[in-house]
């Protein structure tokens, strides 16, 4: 069984972290494609177009929920069991995966309870108005029966990549988004279903995908493999990961709580195309950030395989190519939305009055956006090294000591109130990631002290 990943520890870092990056790369796009496909369509509807489209968006923070508990549990246990692998231990790899799977099963039961129960609500906490709330409930009430797909999807998932299988993983991304690209013009335009054929398409792609993740964990080609004696949940097992996994879950979930407040604020400034406008940044920012994420999810599996060989090298080597990588990616993204922030608002609405309103808010949004690769590169390697205390640390930081306050302060300190909202994520970002360069280099100073002691 070591025979099949041990190239995490062997091949040459430039080629290995290309190797397993691009098809994460690629699944993050395509993932993205989920959501974006969804409001692209809707966005282009016609008469209510722009109106659904703030509607869908207002749905966004509650998404974010569910992949957030998703992340929870797959970003804590992948890299403790790729950890697991690199010591040679897959019996208690396995353990990790199986007791992964029962945790994800048991919170979707419960969130699935929760959001249909409470999905009205919640809408009109996070910003929807008397223009969408009909919009947003539409979508909601469809995405939220499917919610234990998304959760197994995107959990299981993390799996497959972290055992070296990345072009499984892409592939798994790959094959429910193609059936939401077709689905959607089907049921949005073709039944007439608007809004609730944008939801049942995105629930019936995520179906389909699960299928193959788990028909996967379970067949003949993994490494690590779904067993029945450990799909239960202990203790020992479960409480490490969802440690580890907490900074991936603030860092999704703050997502939701940052979202409504914004909202709320642009609602009262700027009315409800502010609104419209901010679910178009945040696509922007999405489709900028998850190509670096991938990188630190391709990475991932070569650090934390060789953190738990003991090999420092190759985990130092591994985090700086990943940091010139990141850093350079994020430079090229902010440069295009400077130059080009009007190509992004088109993507997403005809409307003449949103995307004039879009192109300058863009800029202002994204201001800091050249800097952030260096947030996601060290965040990434304190999770894949275990460090769950210091990745806590730096989510908290950046959203709730931050960006949360600072949506509120800063309209009162500039003339254009709309503007000073939108200015909270850049202003955040630049101390964010100040704060984070600082604590990386003490801590993975020391965690790399302790695999260099001899054993």
């Amino acid at each position: 069984m070591e025979q099949k990943n041990d190239f995490l520890g062997r091949d040459p870092i430039g080629r290995l972290l290309w190797r397993m990056s691009l098809p994460a790369i690629v699944a993050q796009l395509i993932n993205l494609l989920y959501n974006l496909v969804d409001r692209v369509y809707i966005g282009h509807m016609p008469e209510d177009g722009a109106l659904a489209l703030t509607g869908v968006g207002v749905c966004l923070p509650i998404i974010m929920i569910v992949s957030a508990f998703a992340a929870l549990v797959s970003n804590g246990g992948a890299p403790r069991a790729s950890m697991a692998m690199g010591k040679g231990d897959y019996d208690e790899a396995e353990k990790i995966l199986g007791n992964s799977v029962a945790l994800q099963i048991v919170i979707s039961a419960v969130l699935t309870v929760l959001l249909l129960l409470f999905y009205r609500p919640l809408l009109l906490t996070f910003g929807a108005s008397e223009n969408t709330i009909g919009f947003a409930s539409d979508y909601m009430k469809i995405y939220a029966a499917g919610t234990v797909f998304v959760q197994l999807t995107l959990g299981m998932n993390a799996f497959i990549t972290a055992q070296g299988f990345a072009r499984t993983g892409m592939l798994s991304v790959m094959i429910g988004a193609g059936c939401n690209i077709v689905l959607d013009p089907v049921l949005i335009y073709g039944f007439g279903m608007g809004v609730r054929g944008a939801a049942t398409a995105t629930v019936i792609s995520q179906a389909v995908s699960t299928v193959w993740v788990l028909s996967f964990l379970t067949g003949k080609k993994t490494v690590l493999k779904i067993r029945k004696k450990y799909l239960r949940m202990e203790a020992g097992v479960v409480l490490p990961g969802l440690a580890l996994g907490l900074a991936p879950f603030i860092m999704q979930a703050s997502e939701s709580v940052i979202t409504v407040c914004f909202n709320a604020s642009l609602l009262k400034y700027g009315g409800d195309v502010a609104v419209g406008a901010m679910t178009i940044l945040s696509s922007a920012m999405q489709f900028s950030m998850l190509p670096m994420q991938g990188l630190g999810q391709g990475a991932q599996p070569i650090t934390s395989y060789n953190y738990g060989a003991r090999n420092a090298e190759r985990v130092k080597r591994t985090f700086r190519l990943l940091l010139t990588t990141s850093l350079c990616y994020s430079m090229a993204v902010w440069l295009l939305i400077m130059l080009f922030p009007q190509m992004f608002a088109m993507i997403f609405s005809s409307n003449a009055e949103l995307i004039a309103y879009t192109k300058w808010a863009l800029r202002i949004y994204c201001a800091a956006m050249g800097i952030f690769g260096a947030q996601i590169a060290c965040q990434m390697t304190f999770i894949s090294i275990g460090n769950a205390g210091a990745s806590i640390i730096v989510a908290i930081m950046r959203k709730f000591v931050l960006l949360l306050p600072l949506i509120y302060l800063l309209p009162h300190l500039v003339k254009n109130q709309t503007m000073g909202v939108y200015l909270a994520e850049p202003a955040a970002d630049v101390i964010a990631v100040s704060f984070t360069l600082v604590l990386f280099f003490f801590q993975f100073k020391k965690a790399i002290a302790v695999i260099e002691k001899p054993q």
